[in-house]
């Protein structure tokens, strides 16, 4: 018994090492971390257990099929791939190990960067009998993109090279210059064979040339990079906890640095200053709390903080930004588009967020940076970013949990992109809002008019600009003062550099939407007369207008009306393939779900739209 406690002293006290598998598809990923769990005390029923399901399922005929013990969802065991990130959780006597298996295939990169965020290390599989493959320097390239300093090659199916020392040295120089232009601190080199067993997880006989330790020795004694102890305290705010009057407590991770009862902190975005009172945990009060303490604190002033603020040293806070530079990797199935808004989550704060500038996206098997006007699905690319409001951060580099981030669409919520912080524009820091004396209200009293945007969506020919004009006539016969914004008038103009691209068409809508505020905040009716084919552009114009000033109308006309209307042959050319990202024909166009007001032009006159148009304003 008191061996047993011993070992499991021993075993607790071993550190954690976080790492992933990674490579291309077939590389045998799977089968590795198969073999690592099989050769290091698999309980006895998960034994049996696989080797049943390796008779049942398995690739090996009647031997064990490692895979299997991380190839869990039914498709993955049908199709022989990995899908989704594997998490596995082993250990021996020096070390423990949490292990991410992750999918080789393209189309799952984003489950690799996932796996990626959390990792230390790298453990990059390569077919000996392929090389270096695109999805190796892909994923490569990511894991440096998300912070992992130390990457471990791993050449396997050595065995079906014939042990070649020659082959092994070659892939291995190869990538070891890959490593070096991508800022990899550490990098190392084991030939391997998953499926046998060799340099595994003991040295094999077969390859004696090797003069290196196996895959685990590797693995128990790689030396990270410990916390640095100077770090200042950050905790970003997860909960606010008030279970009654008497106590409000701020619940939390830290990511960095110590706390302790009386140091002075400052809340960011706010920049309120207060002293730490109480630090709350469900065992009882703590004297100090390091990095990776979930913990409440307790301040000694009534100091309001939210959700997604971040508590941090008073004598050295983060930065807080608007505006940054940043790498990011595109995962959603359509294009990331610049102008277009997004939502940005950066730990647990959300706010509304713009790309506003593509540097550059990365060719992953040179490392050249090419032009890009946007990001296409696992795209890498360097770009600006605008948020709407400032949030507390720091470069990737420095800190993972304040400077890594996601973009969400803003319809579905599901994930578009991620991203890490770089650096904090410089301009942001240049402009500053300038107080004017004489303001909207001002502007809109002078001309006896409440200003309004009505913005007039449609397909081409449906009836948009017909309606607005007439409108615009009947308005200012009643003593408006107004100014019509029309799509094709604009285009000769303001957006005469822009194509009929989905960028291009964000761009156009985005700089309309900001003329008519400013027309809006001249105390105008301004009418805005465009097809605006993307529900996501339209939101993003309504945002940039108080409650109440902005109205969708929506001109509803079935496609086949508005080509018998055809005026300008534009249905005609797109049909004939000479018009090419023509919306209703090969470029789609998004109806709006909640318009304020929806005008069917069928069996109805222009007149009597606009008197609909004029009641609803009244």
């Amino acid at each position: 018994m008191d061996a047993l406690a011993g070992y499991l002293r021993e075993y607790e006290s071993a550190d954690l090492l976080r790492f992933i598998t990674c490579g291309s598809v077939d590389d045998g990923k799977s089968t590795l971390i198969g073999r690592l769990l099989y050769d290091t005390r698999l309980p006895d029923d998960q034994r049996a257990a696989l080797e049943a399901d390796s008779k049942r399922h398995g690739t090996q005929g009647e031997g064990i099929d490692y895979a299997l013990l991380l190839d869990g969802l039914a498709a993955e065991r049908e199709q022989g791939i990995t899908i989704d990130v594997a998490y596995r959780f082993f250990g021996t006597a020096r070390r423990r190990f949490i292990v991410a298996d992750c999918p080789g295939h393209e189309q799952y990169t984003r489950n690799m960067a996932t796996g990626a965020s959390t990792a230390q290390l790298a453990v990059v599989l390569v077919d000996a009998r392929k090389g270096l493959l695109t999805q190796t320097r892909r994923h490569s390239y990511i894991a440096s993109l998300l912070g992992v300093r130390h990457v471990l090659l791993a050449v396997n199916k050595m065995d079906m090279v014939g042990y070649d020392r020659d082959v092994f040295r070659r892939i291995a120089g190869e990538y070891e210059a890959l490593a070096r232009s991508l800022g990899f601190a550490h990098v190392a080199s084991i030939p391997i064979s998953a499926l046998k067993g060799d340099n595994v997880t003991v040295r094999s006989p077969a390859m004696p040339w090797h003069e290196g330790g196996s895959l685990l020795e590797y693995l128990e004694g790689v030396e990270l990079e410990p916390p640095a102890d100077t770090d200042a305290f950050r905790m970003p705010v997860q909960w606010v906890c008030r279970p009654d009057q008497d106590f409000r407590g701020f619940a939390g991770t830290v990511v960095a640095g110590t706390v302790r009862p009386g140091d002075e902190v400052v809340v960011l975005p706010s920049a309120r200053r207060s002293r730490i009172a109480r630090i709350v945990t469900a065992e009882g009060d703590l004297p100090a709390a390091p990095a990776g303490s979930a913990v409440v604190l307790t301040l000694s002033d009534e100091v309001d903080a939210s959700r997604g603020d971040v508590i941090a040293a008073a004598a050295n806070p983060p930065d807080v930004a608007d505006q940054f530079a940043a790498h990011v990797l595109c995962l959603g199935d359509e294009a990331l588009l610049p102008g277009r808004s997004y939502w940005l989550r950066i730990g647990a704060r959300v706010v509304s967020a713009q790309v506003t500038e593509i540097k550059h996206k990365v060719d992953v098997n040179t490392q050249e940076a090419l032009a890009a006007r946007h990001l296409e699905t696992n795209e890498v690319g360097y770009c600006n970013l605008y948020l709407d409001e400032a949030v507390p951060f720091e470069r990737y580099c420095d800190n993972r949990d304040l400077g890594a981030f996601i973009l969400m669409d803003r319809q579905t919520n599901a994930t578009v992109a991620a991203g890490t912080l770089d650096f904090a524009l410089r301009r942001a820091h240049n402009l500053h809002w300038q107080h004017m004396d004489v303001d909207k209200a001002a502007r809109a009293a002078l001309k006896q008019q409440k200003p309004r945007c009505l913005w007039f969506t449609g397909i081409s020919g449906a009836g948009k600009s017909a309606i607005a004009n007439l409108l615009e006539k009947r308005l200012v016969s009643m003593g408006h003062h107004t100014y019509l914004l029309d799509g094709d008038n604009i285009r000769h103009g303001l957006s005469k550099d822009l194509g009929f691209a989905d960028e291009d068409r964000v761009e156009n809508i985005r700089r309309v939407a900001e003329v008519a505020k400013l027309m809006v905040d001249a105390g105008l009716i301004v009418m805005v007369a465009f097809i605006s084919p993307f529900r996501a552009d339209r939101r993003m114009a309504r945002e940039l207008f108080a409650d109440g000033e902005f109205m969708e109308i929506f001109v509803d006309t079935p496609l086949e009306v508005a080509e018998q209307r055809d005026a300008k042959g534009l249905y005609a050319k797109a049909r004939a393939g000479e018009l090419r990202n023509f919306t209703g024909i090969d470029s789609p166009y998004e109806a709006p779900f909640n318009a304020e007001l929806t005008l069917s032009t069928v069996g109805a006159t222009v007149g009597e739209l606009v008197d609909r148009v004029l009641k609803a304003l009244d």
